[in-house]
C-alpha cells in the first residue's frame, strides 16, 4: 500500500473526526463532515506533492530561517496558499493567527537548529510556509508536504490551531520525517511516524518553556481544546488517558502497552492509536533520567530518526534507541538503562 506513505498528516486523528461525524448534535456533525471533506481534498494535493519529491521544497533565499505566512481568507485548499500576510523580517500583523503561525514555526526552526544543528525541515534551509484561516470554522491543521495549513476551529470543540506550539511542532516534524527516515504511513512504521511527531512537538514546547521532564505536562493539543469538551488534550504521553467518557469525544483509545495494541485496519492500521505505546516509553525514559529531555532522550530519539528506514518497526526502534543511548552516554549509563526500562514497561523489551 505505497499510497499510505504519503497520507495526509492531520493533527486530529480519524477516530475523533469519525466520532464527531456521528454525533447526535447537528452542528458538531456538520462541522466534522466538513473537516473530513477538506481532508479528502487535501489528500489529492498531498499525493501530487509526494510524487514531486524535492521539487516540492521551497528553498530559503539565503539558506537559513525563512518564514512566510499567508491568509487563506476562509478559502478551500484549492486556493492555498492565499494572500501573503507576514514574511521574514516584516512587521507583525494585527491578526493573532498570522503572528502565532509565524512565531511558532520560528520556535520550531530554532529548536531543531539550536538543539540538533538541523537547518529547517530538510536541513538545507527549506522555507517554512503557513496558511491560516483555511476553510470556515475548520477543525484541523495539516502538513501538506510543502506547507502548513491551519483551521480556525469552531470556538466550541476547538479553538484556532495556531495557538498550540506542540501542534505546530508536531506537524512540522512530519516534514523532518519525510526528509530523513520517511517512515511509511501505515501499521508500525506509521505509528512511529506519528510518535516522532508527538515527541518533538512536546520537546519544542518544553524547550521553549525551559521545562524539565518533571515540569512538563506531556500533553499534545491542550491549547486548542474548546469550552464544550472536557478533554484536557488530544493526546498525552503519560500513562493516563487524555480524556474519558467525554460527551463528544468519548474515551482516548491510545494504548500504553503492547498487550493493548490495536490490530485493526482503521487509521492506516492504527497509526494515531498505537503511537501511544512508544510515546509512553519516551515519557517514562525522560522522567527516569530527569533534567531537560531535549538534552537526554531527545538526542537519542533524533539520532534514531536519522538511522531508521521507511519500513522500520517497533522492534527496530527499540534496538536503535538502545544503541544510540550507548553511543551518546555509555552502555551502562543511567540514560541507556532508563531507555531499556521504559521499553520493558510498555512490553517492547525483555
Amino acid at each position: 500500500m505505497p499510497e499510505c506513505r504519503h497520507a495526509l498528516h492531520c493533527i486530529l486523528p480519524p477516530y475523533i473526526l469519525d466520532r464527531l461525524a456521528n454525533s447526535d448534535v447537528a452542528r458538531v456533525r456538520r462541522l466534522a463532515i466538513d473537516a473530513i471533506a477538506e481532508s479528502a481534498a487535501m489528500r489529492a494535493t498531498r499525493a501530487t506533492l509526494a510524487s514531486m519529491g524535492a521539487m516540492a521544497v521551497v528553498p530559503s533565499p539565503r539558506g537559513r530561517k525563512h518564514r512566510l505566512v499567508y491568509d487563506a481568507r476562509n478559502g478551500s485548499f484549492a486556493s492555498l496558499p492565499g494572500r501573503l500576510a507576514r514574511e521574514e523580517g516584516g512587521r507583525a500583523s494585527k491578526d493573532r493567527a498570522v503572528n502565532e503561525a509565524f512565531l511558532n514555526s520560528g520556535y520550531t526552526y530554532d529548536f531543531f537548529k539550536k538543539v540538533f544543528d538541523r537547518n529547517s525541515l530538510d536541513d538545507r534551509g527549506m522555507s517554512l510556509i503557513s496558511s491560516v484561516h483555511v476553510g470556515r470554522r475548520l477543525n484541523n491543521a495539516f502538513w501538506t508536504g510543502e506547507q502548513m495549513a491551519y483551521g480556525d476551529g469552531d470556538d466550541s470543540l476547538f479553538v484556532r490551531f495556531t495557538r498550540s506550539l506542540d501542534v505546530v511542532g508536531h506537524e512540522l516534524t512530519h516534514g523532518v520525517i519525510t526528509h530523513t527516515s520517511n517512515l511509511e504511513y501505515r501499521d508500525e512504521p506509521g505509528a512511529l511516524n506519528e510518535h516522532f511527531a508527538d515527541v518533538f512537538g512536546s520537546l519544542v514546547k518544553q524547550w521553549r518553556k525551559h521545562q524539565t521532564a518533571d515540569e512538563a505536562d506531556w500533553l499534545i493539543g491542550n491549547d486548542i481544546m474548546g469550552p464544550d469538551t472536557d478533554a484536557v488534550a488530544l493526546r498525552t504521553l503519560t500513562e493516563q488517558p487524555a480524556y474519558e467518557d467525554d460527551p463528544l469525544l468519548g474515551t482516548d483509545p491510545q494504548p500504553k502497552h503492547m498487550d493493548d495494541v490495536y490490530t485493526g485496519s482503521q487509521d492506516n492500521g492504527g497509526v494515531h492509536i498505537n503511537s501511544g505505546i512508544p510515546n509512553h516509553a519516551f515519557c517514562r525514559a525522560s522522567l527516569e533520567i530527569g533534567g531537560e529531555a531535549w538534552e537526554t532522550t531527545g538526542p537519542i530519539w533524533y539520532r534514531t530518526l536519522l538511522a531508521l528506514s521507511d519500513t522500520s518497526d517497533f522492534n527496530e526502534m527499540v534496538e536503535r534507541t538502545l544503541q544510540e543511548a550507548a553511543v551518546l552516554f555509555g552502555s551502562r549509563s543511567l540514560e541507556q538503562k532508563a531507555v531499556r526500562g521504559a521499553w520493558k514497561a510498555v512490553g517492547l523489551a525483555a
